[in-house]
């Protein structure tokens, strides 16, 4: 062969080469864009804790397919313990849980909650029927290999080792004993997560939520190892990092590996934790990027708390403006929405909140969001709509009433947490001339206001004389997800404190206030104040402060709504505007130099300012 022939035939080779690589580089798709735009879905966390059963996952699927999916909603997630037959609500089953588990060490479905899994057919039926209806379907786990692999020494699949190889009981999940960690770098670590996603994928997988990865400890290891696994399966699935909040040292790391991460830990229907998202989302904004969300956490709207870890049974705990502020706020940071509440049970109130379409758009299509301002009593977004060069304007009114003036109390414990002694203190006051008596817990500053507190034997002196606290109706009580309970903890178990069971007694959250009217010549007042053992072994928490008061503890209630000034051209807005509020879809008028709308308390405005001539 000549030369020159020769060098032909190579050109034309490495030709060939650069344009079947150039045809793979066009045709292969980032996992981003699995994601194009925030997923929109429902989770049975809020609703139903780690019990929820297939009908149930059904009923909320139909609601959807019916209702919610020509708006984009289209993911339903299973949450925690799925593989676990006889699991309960506040709090989970570690005494006895009945796992289910393949001869591979992967967790398989409790067959008693979905029948459809039976046979070993794990979740693809289920799978099978939401994606006939249009719908995806997603589960929750955690990271590492189960305990129970451990001890029984299950194979790993595709290899000759078994999980003893792979796991290291250290910086296991201090809230659920389920797992191991698994061990970068260990022969068939990479292997058992691989197994676990062919699995899942084999299923029909669509979305994965994945625990215990990355709050508080960073497991950058194992998302590695999740990411090669979910790749190699060629499946699209969507990869969401749970709890919060995310170490921000990682967020490179995460926006490059997962879809959605947590900004915060578990939320609820709370406007102390809602109002704290302003300040998150402004410090997780700058990481937003294509296919990569900083996640608010779940929306508690609707119906939730059937059979869920925090709370009793009831529609969401938000006013109507705190359910247009958190609505509003997730939409104009572009946060995935993941619905927590019932669907069949949702009123026509909250279908509306997930079905306004010009809504639904900024979600979906607007840009460069950025906070304008977060101030202690108001807030401001702004945002751009690519196609049209019109605005986004999101407006708060976050003025607050103060619950608790701490200044005023008769009696303050001071910090009470796992390390006071007794994780408790006495208290024996004078409130001679007293007519009201009002027991105050505040959370201890950590900003976790479900903490399980108790008031021991809370007792009235008149000289010789005594009576239970207990043996009287208060006149109004407030206690976080539920209402306080009469000798009993919160949670409906035993008065527990340092250990010690009690029969007598007030169990109530932080933050409550209690209020009781006070028998005539009634001088003195003595109870034991301590942590409920309930919230003892949480992993957040467990801080408190408590008060008693004989006036009103709040402060005076700020205005049902105020004004709040916008003004146009220090934003950048020198032209006329002709503005819409896009919840109403009332078109409000031409504006140049300031638009001031009024917000009610707590409430919140989401425009669209479109440019016009004057």
């Amino acid at each position: 062969m000549t030369r020159s022939k020769f060098n032909k035939i190579a050109l034309s080779v490495l030709l060939f080469s650069i344009f079947n690589y150039t045809i793979q580089a066009q045709t292969k798709k980032d996992f981003h864009d699995w994601a194009a735009t925030p997923p929109m879905g429902w989770n049975s966390w809020d609703c139903f804790g780690p019990t929820v059963t297939e009908a149930e996952v059904k009923a909320n699927a139909d609601y959807m397919a019916k209702y919610l999916k020509p708006y984009g909603w289209d993911y339903i997630i299973v949450d925690i313990r799925w593989y676990v037959g006889n699991d309960k609500a506040h709090g989970y089953n570690e005494k006895n849980p009945d796992y289910v588990i393949d001869q591979y060490g992967r967790f398989l479905p409790a067959v008693n909650r979905f029948p459809s899994a039976a046979g070993g057919k794990g979740f693809k039926p289920l799978a099978d029927y939401l994606h006939k209806k249009g719908l995806k379907f997603g589960i929750h786990i955690m990271r590492g290999v189960p305990v129970i692999a451990v001890k029984q020494n299950i194979a790993i699949k595709g290899t000759n080792l078994t999980a003893r190889a792979i796991y290291s009981d250290k910086d296991q999940c201090s809230w659920l004993r389920d797992m191991y960690t698994i061990v970068p770098g260990k022969p068939g670590a990479q292997e058992y997560y691989n197994s676990l996603f062919e699995l899942y994928a084999s299923w029909g997988l669509d979305f994965v939520k994945i625990d215990d990865l990355s709050s508080p400890i960073y497991f950058e290891g194992e998302i590695d190892m999740i990411r090669k696994a979910i790749d190699r399966t060629g499946r699209k699935i969507v990869l969401s990092t749970s709890p919060g909040e995310t170490p921000i040292a990682h967020a490179d790391h995460v926006q490059k590996n997962a879809n959605m991460w947590r900004t915060v830990g578990d939320f609820w229907d709370s406007w102390e934790q809602l109002k704290d998202h302003f300040e998150v989302f402004e410090r997780w904004n700058k990481w937003r990027a294509f296919g990569a969300y900083p996640d608010g956490d779940m929306l508690p709207l609707g119906r939730i708390g059937i059979r869920a870890e925090r709370g009793d049974p009831r529609m969401t705990a938000f006013t109507r403006d705190e359910q247009y502020t958190l609505m509003t706020l997730w939409t104009i940071f572009k946060s995935p929405l993941m619905f927590g509440g019932n669907l069949p049970d949702n009123d026509s109130f909250t279908l509306s909140l997930l079905t306004n379409k010009n809504v639904l758009k900024v979600l979906n299509e607007s840009t460069n969001n950025k906070p304008l301002f977060t101030d202690k009593d108001k807030a401001a977004w702004m945002a751009d709509e690519p196609k049209t060069g019109a605005k986004y304007l999101a407006v708060f009114n976050t003025t607050d009433q103060k619950m608790v003036s701490e200044e005023k109390a008769v009696w303050n414990s001071g910090l009470i947490s796992k390390t006071t002694s007794g994780q408790s203190a006495t208290l024996d006051i004078d409130i001679s001339g007293a007519k009201k008596l009002y027991l105050v817990v505040n959370d201890g500053g950590d900003k976790t206001d479900w903490d399980h507190a108790n008031w021991i034997e809370p007792t009235l002196y008149k000289g010789k004389d005594s009576l239970k606290l207990t043996s009287l109706k208060w006149t109004k009580a407030t206690s976080g997800w539920q209402k306080p309970k009469v000798n009993q903890s919160v949670s409906g178990n035993s008065l527990t404190t340092n250990k010690i069971k009690y029969e007598n007694g007030i169990g109530t959250h932080s933050n409550s206030i209690i209020e009781f009217d006070i028998p005539e010549g009634y001088t003195r007042f003595k109870a034991l104040v301590g942590l409920d053992e309930a919230c003892i072994t949480q992993n957040t928490g467990a801080t408190v402060k408590f008060f008693v008061f004989t006036q009103n503890p709040s402060g005076p209630p700020p205005p049902p709504s105020v004004k709040i000034p916008i003004n146009l051209k220090n934003i950048g807005l020198s032209e006329s505007y002709l503005i819409t509020d896009l919840w109403s879809g009332k078109v409000l008028g031409k504006y140049s130099g300031e638009f001031a709308p009024e917000i009610n308390s707590h409430g919140a405005g989401l425009y669209k300012m479109i440019k016009v001539s004057k």
